[in-house]
């Protein structure tokens, strides 16, 4: 028999503090476990390739030796992944049996806007999120397997969605719709809804704390450069507009995305060079950005070969910051005033160049970079501008899974 978790194992919830954080893509699934009485990592974990004969679990545990330890060999789906990270865990004297677990947390890309908070995972709560398919066909349906296959292995638990749409359900209506006719665009739930929610809820939050202002008081422009990237306008700790729309293909130039395109492209390319939708699906979000410009996704492989003097790498690069520098400038007029652009995840925390480029000319925003401190890396947010700068520039690392756990907890303990 199982037990309601929020009846009988109520008790049990709020004396536990752990919380095991998934994020379970179509071939892979992400793990961690913290400690929320200290916010401390216990353990983190990657499964990839799974479904391949080349399958591959790394886990390191963060108690005791640190010693990552790997397995590599056929994983058949994302039931023996769990299971398999679940031992791994268990080795480590923290086995999702134990009763210090209070809830799992899963990484949720589309919520729609049903979903604007962290949402305990009911029976009807996995039927929204697989009637939201349409509109996220390459994610949701992976963070709906990894949600099962948790159930399964832990039906008396709370499992907790946070959403990456949710931060930016706060959009006003102007922002977030289409000029397409209304009575279409309801009936098909075509609006901008945003994601690396969690990233910009955190980062936006850790900016004011770097300024010491409460965050009511801030605007921010954050700019969450990865291999996906997007950026958004924070207003008092409130998204008023982000750069990704419907899907995660719309705004800024991307590793493999195009980002901001004419439509009618997508019409072209049917007409003229006679392509499906499928095959111009995959063109816009796996064959263009930075790879369908130059080849390359790695900023760091781009800017080698922009120093050695390659055509291609330059151009990619200069579309990119060129597409960045709208961005600022346009979210600085939707603001009005801005007190912190920042940057974060893998190309905004670790590339002087981009930062250093996006900010270049931009000075009578306000805005400029100091190049000493823009040269120093670190692991921990920093100001980045000038002394006396009208405008600050940081760079905040992001804690995706740190911003789900803590959500996660703060759900299933209050």
């Amino acid at each position: 028999m199982t037990t309601d978790p929020t009846t009988e194992g109520s008790r049990s919830v709020n004396d536990a503090h752990r919380v095991l954080v998934l994020n379970s893509g179509s071939s892979s699934v992400k793990y961690q476990l913290l400690d929320m009485r200290d916010r401390s990592r216990l353990a983190t974990g990657l499964v990839e390739r799974i479904g391949e004969s080349s399958s591959r679990l790394v886990h390191t545990p963060l108690t005791g030796s640190g010693e990552p330890r790997e397995r590599t060999g056929r994983i058949a789906d994302h039931e023996q992944a769990l299971k398999a990270a679940a031992d791994e865990l268990a080795a480590d004297g923290l086995g999702l049996d134990s009763p210090e677990l209070a809830a799992i947390g899963h990484r949720v890309v589309h919520g729609g806007l049903k979903f604007s908070e962290p949402t305990v995972i009911t029976d009807e709560v996995l039927k929204e999120i697989e009637r939201l398919v349409p509109v996220a066909p390459l994610h949701n349906p992976a963070n709906i397997t990894g949600i099962r296959t948790a159930q399964a292995l832990r039906p008396d638990l709370p499992q907790v969605a946070v959403f990456d749409t949710a931060f930016h359900t706060t959009m006003p209506e102007h922002a977030a719709r289409y000029a397409i006719d209304i009575e279409t665009a309801d009936a098909h739930r075509i609006r901008r809804y945003g994601f690396h929610g969690t990233s910009h809820a955190y980062v936006s939050r850790r900016t004011a704390a770097l300024l010491g202002r409460p965050v009511s008081e801030v605007n921010v422009v954050v700019l969450h450069l990865g291999n996906g990237a997007s950026a958004s306008a924070v207003a008092g700790g409130r998204c008023v507009e982000t750069s990704m729309g419907l899907t995660p293909l719309e705004g800024l130039v991307m590793g493999t995305r195009s980002g901001d395109v004419d439509p009618a492209v997508t019409f072209h390319l049917k007409r003229v060079a006679g392509m499906s939708t499928d095959e111009i699906d995959v063109l816009l979000n796996k064959r263009s950005g930075l790879v369908g410009l130059c080849g390359d996704n790695d900023m760091r492989e781009i800017r080698r070969r922009v120093d050695e003097g390659d055509e291609r790498a330059t151009l990619a690069f200069d579309i990119y910051i060129h597409r960045l520098k709208k961005y600022i400038g346009a979210y600085s007029a939707v603001l009005g005033r801005v007190d912190a652009v920042v940057f974060t995840a893998g190309v905004g925390e670790n590339s002087a160049p981009v930062r250093e480029a996006a900010l270049a000319g931009l000075e009578g925003f306000g805005l400029a970079v100091d190049a000493e401190r823009n040269a120093v890396r670190s692991g921990e947010p920093r100001l980045i501008s000038p002394d006396g700068a009208a405008v600050a520039v940081a760079v905040v690392p992001t804690d995706e899974e740190l911003e789900i756990a803590g959500q996660t907890f703060d759900l299933v303990h209050n």
